[in-house]
């Protein structure tokens, strides 16, 4: 279960969470206290998941982290091997993002049945924006008279889509859940201008 910034460093914490995982511990730990650089970890949210890609079964593992003044985002993927490196390997990837640089953080929980009251989420998503990604959806744009034929460009929305996670409780559990919630609100917490 994460802990949050109530707490003293949880770094022990997390790595006790990655090392539950049984998800190549080592490697991941390695890969995440590297790209804090020895800075106290606020809080956290480990998601390990499984994916099926054709007749291959995928696992992953995303750390969040929550310093001082960064946002940590690792993700660790094994892979069977290729023509580069032929026995199996993980990669990991990290981005530190400056919490001066967050713009946006966006939950959306669902909850089942509210009409029965306030019940725990069956599913939250964590959206976290700060422009290093953006997304632009484009369609002809028109008029509405019916026998214009004149080109009148194009319209669109462009939307900033840096990170996001989705987790549930029926796939992970409702600690899972509550988990990316309580990492969410301290975010949120640390990101207020």
């Amino acid at each position: 279960m994460p802990r949050s910034i109530r707490d003293a460093d949880v770094s022990h914490d997390l790595r006790k969470a990655i090392h539950r995982t049984g998800y190549y511990p080592e490697v991941v730990a390695d890969g995440v206290f590297s790209a804090a650089g020895g800075e106290e970890v606020l809080s956290y949210f480990v998601h390990h998941e499984t994916t099926f890609d054709h007749e291959e079964v995928r696992r992953h593992l995303t750390a969040l982290l929550l310093t001082p003044t960064r946002l940590v985002i690792a993700h660790t993927d094994e892979h069977p091997g290729d023509d580069l490196l032929p026995e199996p390997y993980t990669s990991t990837t990290t981005e530190a993002v400056t919490l001066t640089s967050i713009r946006t953080v966006v939950v959306t929980r669902m909850v089942a049945n509210p009409t029965k009251g306030v019940a725990p989420p069956a599913e939250a998503v964590l959206t976290i924006g700060w422009g290093g990604v953006g997304r632009i959806d484009l369609e002809p744009a028109g008029c509405s008279d019916p026998s214009c034929d004149a080109d009148h460009g194009y319209t669109g929305t462009l939307a900033g889509d840096d990170y996001t996670l989705r987790v549930s409780a029926a796939a992970e559990g409702a600690d899972s859940v509550a988990g990316l919630l309580a990492f969410a609100e301290a975010l949120s917490a640390r990101t207020r201008g």
